[in-house]
C-alpha cells in the first residue's frame, strides 16, 4: 500500500510541483491540464486550461498528488491549509536543514528548524503556496538532545 496526499491549489499547481522536484530531487511524471481533458468535460471556461486536473510527483518510492481547483468545485480550497502537514523525514540533519530552508523561501516558517527534545532536527513551515510542511530528522540510535 501507498499513502499519497493529495495537495490542491488555485493555478499555482505546476508552479508548485515544479519547485516541490527540484527541492526533493524528484521527478513529475504526469501533468494534465484541463485543456487536454476529453470533450464533454463540464470545465471549459479558458482560464482554466491551463491549469493542472492531475499531477504527479514521484520522490524516491513516496509521491505527492496534487490539482487546481476553484471554489466552485472545492469548496475552502481559498481558505488556508489547516489540519495536516506534508512531513519529511531524513535521518540526515543538514539535508533536514536544506529541505527547510528551501520549502520555506517565500513562505513562512513557523517553527524555526533546531534540535528538540526528540530530534537532531526539526521545523514546521508554510509554504509559500500555502502547504505546511513538517521536516523531522529521525536520531541515531542513543541520541541524546544536548544539555543546554
Amino acid at each position: 500500500m501507498k499513502i499519497v496526499t493529495s495537495l490542491s491549489f488555485q493555478g499555482q499547481c505546476r508552479e508548485a510541483f515544479e519547485f516541490y522536484a527540484e527541492v526533493l530531487g524528484g521527478k513529475i511524471t504526469a501533468a494534465m491540464p484541463y485543456g487536454d481533458a476529453p470533450p464533454g468535460m463540464p470545465i471549459t471556461d479558458e482560464k482554466y486550461k491551463t491549469w493542472l486536473m492531475h499531477c504527479w510527483l514521484e520522490v524516491g518510492d513516496q509521491a505527492l498528488m496534487g490539482a487546481d481547483m476553484d471554489v466552485a468545485w472545492a469548496p475552502n480550497v481559498d481558505k488556508p491549509k489547516n489540519g495536516f502537514d506534508v512531513t519529511l523525514h531524513t535521518e540526515d540533519a543538514e539535508q533536514g536543514r536544506r529541505w527547510f530552508e528551501r520549502l520555506a523561501e517565500g513562505g513562512k516558517p513557523v517553527m524555526p528548524f533546531s534540535e528538540t527534545f526528540w530530534s537532531p532536527g526539526f521545523g514546521s513551515l508554510v509554504d509559500r503556496f500555502g502547504v505546511p510542511w513538517m521536516i523531522n530528522t529521525i536520531p541515531a540510535a542513543g541520541w541524546q538532545p544536548a544539555q543546554g
